[in-house]
């Protein structure tokens, strides 16, 4: 009989989140959905249940709460099988608005990257001990060059992307392994109504290539995958050149 597989999927609120909940029950996995929002999770777990046959239940999380994520891990510690975590933080507020207010900055930076930090590093030692597991953070392709219209928001991804990268070699020590995420455009809330948006993915596009390429052990994955090159054009304009361009 295989070994019990389980995702535990933080910030399973937004819709890419909610996209690869159905997704990874689909193929067999069960659910922890964690947000700030457990009631509206709680329903999203009743009707994968009802769908999908697994067992899904949700879980009351905040990343910025930072003193409850020693607890969180801890009552991961029981979890039978192999445990995967996905990470799904962002909010990202106008550039322009963060020019005008640094707290709003700050605010993104903690979302973005302290938070997920914050989590990870309670959960590493269970993950460690365990020497199995998939870990899956969304980055973003803003974190691969600061432009003029979301920098402070490209940089808490920056800084995720190079903290994934040496998290995934000190758990891929034990047999668990990181994989950093960057999509492009994607039809979700936090992009609704922004202007200039063009390719946009679907939630259950990403969700699908992502579980995909964690089977693969991809490292780094863009999504959709032609994002990769776009980006390869993008880091390769010449600084003094770049630094004139309204992107």
């Amino acid at each position: 009989m295989s070994e019990t597989r389980t995702w535990l999927i933080l910030g399973a609120s937004s819709s890419i989140g909610r996209a690869f909940a159905r997704a990874a029950a689909t193929r067999g996995g069960d659910i922890i959905l964690a947000g700030r929002d457990r009631d509206d999770l709680a329903r999203t777990a009743r009707d994968i249940e009802t769908t999908t046959g697994r067992a899904a239940r949700a879980l009351q999380f905040d990343a910025l709460a930072y003193q409850t994520h020693g607890a969180l891990a801890a009552d991961l510690a029981i979890v039978p099988g192999v445990l995967n975590v996905v990470v799904l933080f962002g909010t990202m507020p106008e550039q322009s608005a963060m020019d005008a207010d640094p707290s709003l900055a700050l605010s993104c930076i903690d979302a973005v990257f302290s938070g997920a930090v914050s989590v990870l590093q309670h959960l590493a030692p269970g993950l460690e001990k365990r020497g199995s597991g998939v870990v899956i953070g969304f980055g973003s392709v803003a974190g691969d060059r600061g432009r003029l219209k979301n920098y402070v928001y490209g940089a808490a991804k920056s800084g995720f992307h190079t903290y994934l990268a040496g998290l995934r070699n000190r758990l891929g020590r034990s047999g668990v392994h990181v994989m950093t995420v960057k999509p492009g455009f994607v039809d979700t809330a936090m992009t609704f109504g922004l202007p200039g948006l063009f390719l946009l993915a679907s939630p259950d596009s990403v969700a699908d290539a992502c579980l995909d390429a964690a089977v693969k052990r991809r490292d780094i994955i863009y999504v959709p995958w032609f994002w990769r090159f776009i980006m390869l054009i993008i880091r390769s304009v010449p600084e003094r050149i770049f630094k004139k361009l309204s992107i």
